[in-house]
């Protein structure tokens, strides 16, 4: 379902929110990349607060062509 569309890429979180999801800011000044609780989950995170600096994989949906972050890292 997912393409791999850059490598590692960092940024400051925006903002989370507590029904699970969020928006990451790149360091690199590109378009705000969506997170989704089951990203911070599958990174064995317990959770991210604003103006934390991660770094991130972007993955390209194929079916609905939206970007979100996974392989959070921080």
């Amino acid at each position: 379902m997912f393409n791999r569309e850059a490598d590692v890429a960092t940024g400051t979180l925006k903002w989370f929110n507590p029904k699970g999801f969020g928006f990451i800011q790149p360091d690199d000044g590109g378009q705000d990349v969506f997170v989704h609780v089951s990203a911070v989950e599958r990174a064995g995170l317990s959770g991210l607060a604003e103006g934390q600096k991660v770094s991130y994989e972007v993955q390209l949906d194929r079916k609905g062509g939206k970007s979100s972050a996974e392989n959070l890292r921080v």
